[in-house]
């Protein structure tokens, strides 16, 4: 299990945190769950598939989870993603946990098998879509500047700066969240569009990135604490806005 993109010299958890986070950790379809969140960002139904039981245990085992800070969540339409913590005091105890756990346990083993195929099905559709829409998109592209020449200007204007968290809005297929994630130690791409967002995530888990993950959101109002990024990108999106003014 990968821990890339957690720090675990962080400051040490008080007993209280750690005690409840052991606890909610401790039990065979929570421990589970955290090992496959640890792998990919998943919904409810997707994690009912991988671990063959109902929706409502896993709903209920999800919630001793975020409660207890090993896993986060944010909806996207009308969907609810989970994922492992990136951040907060469970974050590196939900890391820990997983590098102690063998890839190669039986139970680790089927629950990964089942999650590659939600996954091949995930990246299914979103090739299905971005197929049907693929003529729009590669002309809305060649009205602009050649993707070569962008990012190489991204690069340059963010080079030589250390980058922790990287906020990529109207990230699109998630390319520069792609770009940068082995310099960065974690990304959240934010887009309006739930059918781009599938595309993005099935891009980040082929390219096996982990340190980044996609949500919906409205570039207008953006439900993000005040300086929580180093780097901000906003990459062809401005000229599809009606205020872009306000945007920035």
């Amino acid at each position: 299990m990968s821990l890339v993109g957690h720090d675990l010299t962080a400051k040490p958890l008080s007993y209280a945190v750690l005690l409840e986070g052991l606890k909610a950790a401790g039990e065979d379809t929570r421990l589970r769950l955290l090992a496959v969140l640890g792998e990919a960002e998943l919904t409810v139904s997707d994690l009912t598939e991988i671990l063959g039981q109902s929706q409502p245990r896993i709903s209920r085992h999800l919630k001793l989870l975020a409660d207890a800070g090993l896993v986060e969540r944010h909806r996207e339409a009308s969907w609810m993603f989970y994922r492992r913590s990136a951040e907060g005091p469970g974050a590196c105890l939900a890391a820990i946990l997983l590098q102690l756990l063998d890839p190669l346990d039986d139970v680790a083993r089927r629950d990964l098998e089942r999650l590659a195929e939600v996954r091949a099905a995930r990246a299914q559709a979103a090739q299905t879509y971005f197929a049907a829409h693929a003529a729009q998109w590669d002309a809305i592209r060649s009205l602009h500047v050649p993707e070569t020449a962008v990012e190489a200007a991204v690069r340059e204007a963010l080079s030589g700066r250390p980058i922790d968290a990287l906020l990529d809005l109207g990230t699109g297929t998630g390319r520069m969240l792609e770009l940068f994630a082995p310099e960065i130690g974690r990304g959240v791409g934010v887009d309006l569009s739930p059918d781009m967002l599938g595309i993005a995530r099935a891009h980040l888990e082929q390219a096996g990135i982990r340190n980044c993950s996609v949500r919906q959101g409205d570039i207008y109002n953006l439900a993000m604490p005040r300086e929580s990024f180093d780097a901000i990108i906003i990459h062809q999106v401005l000229h599809f806005l009606d205020d872009a003014g306000r945007a920035v």
